[in-house]
């Protein structure tokens, strides 16, 4: 990306009251959670603090427009901002060619330490993201997966819905729905995956021991205390697990 002059820099405060009025949804963590997964690149002041330039305000919007208009996945957009970095003509998704409800746009990932204080203004709090509720046919048509392998994945407890059979599927059912997908074209088969979910609970049941002592005070922000300190653990929890799968990986295969 060209050098911009340091006018015309922005915060990442500034950057949300640019794009609020078009993305609602759009937070603190989503933006640094596109950066973590090298979709935007922002300067860094010499103390550390985030700084944006109108290509990096074009880039978000391209993201999330693409995101929320056409529900492409991250691997997709990741592909055409290739495309527009070589210089190569990548049409943005046409107004009105909303293939997907806005509520679907995906959830960030957990949230990184604070910026150092900035020398002037701070970056405002992160805000929760709304949870997402999606119906059958929107996993359905998220995922690009069929009836009876939705119903295979719900049999063996790998998504669940909330409220029976018209009730609604949370976010996390897309993630697992395209993740299963993917396997399965590598030969794996949903009762093959009985073992990962069950390590999965597993390391839920870890983690709801360690911030149980937590959930029982009853202070003020004692239960937001106890759910950042859950997202903590889970977080180093899955870094472990894809540790030791690559150890494991390494001995088999060799470096």
């Amino acid at each position: 990306m060209n050098a911009e002059p340091a006018r015309a820099l922005m915060t990442i405060g500034d950057v949300l009251a640019l794009l609020r009025p078009d993305f609602p949804d759009i937070t603190v963590s989503k933006i640094r959670f596109l950066e973590a997964e090298g979709l935007i690149e922002p300067r860094r002041s010499p103390s550390g603090y985030r700084k944006f330039g109108d290509g990096d305000v074009d880039r978000l919007r391209f993201i999330l427009t693409a995101q929320r208009d056409r529900y492409l996945p991250l691997r997709v957009i990741r592909e055409q901002l290739r495309a527009r970095d070589r210089g190569e003509t990548v049409p943005p998704p046409a107004a009105g060619d909303r293939r997907r409800p806005r509520t679907l746009v995906a959830a960030p990932g957990p949230a990184e330490p604070a910026d150092p204080a900035p020398e002037a203004e701070p970056e405002p709090a992160p805000e929760p993201p709304a949870p997402v509720r999606l119906t059958r046919r929107q996993l359905l048509d998220g995922a690009g997966v069929d009836a009876a392998l939705l119903d295979e994945m719900e049999t063996y407890g790998l998504v669940r819905r909330t409220g029976g059979r018209n009730g609604y599927y949370g976010g996390e059912a897309l993630a697992v729905a395209r993740a299963v997908a993917a396997l399965g074209e590598h030969g794996f088969e949903v009762r093959h995956l009985r073992a990962v979910k069950a390590a999965a609970d597993r390391q839920v049941g870890l983690v709801e021991q360690a911030v149980a002592p937590q959930l029982r005070r009853r202070g003020p922000g004692a239960h937001e205390a106890a759910a950042e300190t859950a997202r903590s653990i889970a977080e180093l929890a899955v870094r472990l697990h894809a540790a030791l799968v690559r150890a494991g990986l390494r001995e088999t295969l060799g470096p």
